[in-house]
């Protein structure tokens, strides 16, 4: 009887353990396969607070109230959809001098709320974040840069990942003078798509602002794949 060989070349530096989990008693190549898309972000995601301290707690709450409801409305007049804007609930706490003999001592509060916008239409990031600015507005969070048709690009990198492993499983089964054989086995565990993130900053940020507009989103994708060979 002809002696089995077991054939396994490794493409990559890295193969998912589930891939490998039991050992293969026939000959096979396992590949792993990358694929990646280059996208221009049409939409954007950014979060803003507003911080006020006072004497007291109600002073504080008006204070912050005050802004946010003044930039709610300003968003809302410039055409922001209601679902698209996210205020968060009031943060208030006590402020204390510590001294180093004695009790602490009540200074007063700070409070702080937060507004999440989404962008739809990319060319008004910087309008919003001016207007936030004229309504005193005082720290910008993140702006994250981001493609509407996410999907499309998620399924363009993964047909990418295909055809990578799909070409290299051929050239290697022709490089060992092997056939390839069917696919025996597909490991695949969908990437997170990684936003871009515009550095946190305080609101001084008309030079900083239009640099979005050079940025690219980078979508990713692999697959391991077993494919049998044929001597």
């Amino acid at each position: 009887m002809k002696k089995l060989v077991s054939v396994l070349i490794f493409v990559s530096g890295f193969i998912s353990a589930n891939v490998m989990a039991d050992p293969l008693d026939f000959p096979h190549i396992v590949t792993t396969g990358y694929g990646e898309v280059t996208a221009k972000p049409d939409m954007a995601e950014f979060s803003v607070k507003v911080l006020e301290t006072a004497l007291t707690a109600e002073q504080a709450k008006q204070a912050v109230d005050k802004v946010v409801d003044k930039y709610l409305s300003g968003l809302k007049k410039a055409g922001v959809k209601a679902e698209n804007i996210h205020s968060s609930n009031l943060y208030l706490a006590p402020q204390y001098h510590y001294p180093k003999d004695g009790k602490p001592e009540l200074t007063g509060y700070r409070a702080n709320r937060t507004v999440n916008v989404v962008v739809n239409d990319l060319p008004k990031l910087n309008n919003y974040l001016d207007l936030a600015l004229k309504d005193g507005i005082n720290q910008v969070n993140n702006i994250q840069l981001k493609v509407k048709e996410e999907a499309k690009f998620k399924r363009q990198a993964r047909m990418a990942a295909i055809r990578d492993a799909n070409n290299k499983a051929k050239s290697l089964a022709k490089g060992f003078d092997m056939k390839l054989g069917k696919v025996w086995q597909i490991s695949y565990n969908a990437p997170n798509t990684q936003p871009v993130v515009m550095r946190p900053m305080a609101l001084d940020m008309r030079k900083e602002s239009n640099s979005y507009q050079d940025s690219s989103l980078v979508i990713r994708d692999r697959v391991d794949v077993i494919y049998k060979l044929k001597n």
